[in-house]
């Protein structure tokens, strides 16, 4: 994600990337070309994300967080922002694309909860150096579902030896190959089926977003989702 996030910068020319670090899971931070930025972006891992956020915000520098695995946290993030009074942005997934197909997801789920006696699931595939599951965009579209859908409150994400409890919602995951993230949720009745569908070509489309976000996020100060950049446009 570093990388296409670098080579993007250096197709557009609008930006300019100043400091690289994290090359190595063993690296350090950078901090004396971080000091030169006017905002971090990070995709970098669970292990590391929240004491760089603390180094990172104690700089007095904005972030664009791409890290996923760190949300039984958000509250210990939240307050560190708010402390350094700087500015950092988040999403499960900084696909455009991607973000749009929530907003669908959960426009659609009200409506099969309303109508024809429907039920809702969702699985996600993903390549096999993906260090969490699910992934931080199943999370996000099992919230949307439940948020939306009548009756299921319960995200169930591992195996199931017994029959599922109406009001689970299950989400199930698969690891393999190169596949950079796909996602589906199923409504299925007994008259017919309907698929959602998200599937990324590649890194690109994150990326993209991660520097709409950057730019979103250069000059304000706060703890905000993804969501906001929508709602605001």
């Amino acid at each position: 994600m570093g990388r296409e996030v670098e080579n993007l910068v250096k197709e557009s020319g609008t930006h300019q990337v100043v400091s690289v670090s994290y090359k190595s899971i063993k690296d350090g931070l950078d901090k004396e070309g971080i000091a030169r930025a006017d905002v971090v972006i990070d995709f970098t891992s669970p292990e590391v994300i929240l004491d760089t956020i603390k180094e990172i915000t104690g700089i007095g520098k904005n972030m664009v967080v791409g890290t996923t695995g760190w949300y039984d946290r958000t509250d210990q993030v939240k307050e560190v922002v708010e402390k350094s009074k700087t500015g950092l942005i988040y999403a499960q997934n900084f696909s455009i694309g991607a973000n749009i197909f929530f907003q669908i997801v959960g426009f659609a789920s009200p409506l099969f909860s309303r109508f024809g006696n429907y039920d809702v699931a969702g699985f996600e595939i993903h390549h096999t150096g993906k260090k969490d599951s699910p992934s931080g965009t199943a999370k996000k579209i099992s919230s949307v579902v439940m948020e939306n859908f009548s009756g299921k409150k319960r995200l169930e994400t591992g195996r199931l030896d017994r029959q599922i409890e109406k009001d689970e919602l299950h989400f199930a995951s698969l690891r393999s190959g190169r596949n950079p993230g796909f996602h589906e949720v199923i409504f299925d009745s007994a008259a017919d089926e309907i698929k959602l569908s998200h599937s990324a070509h590649g890194r690109r489309g994150f990326a993209e977003g991660a520097i709409v976000a950057a730019e979103f996020i250069k000059d304000k100060k706060g703890f905000y989702s993804f969501d906001e950049v929508f709602k605001q446009s």
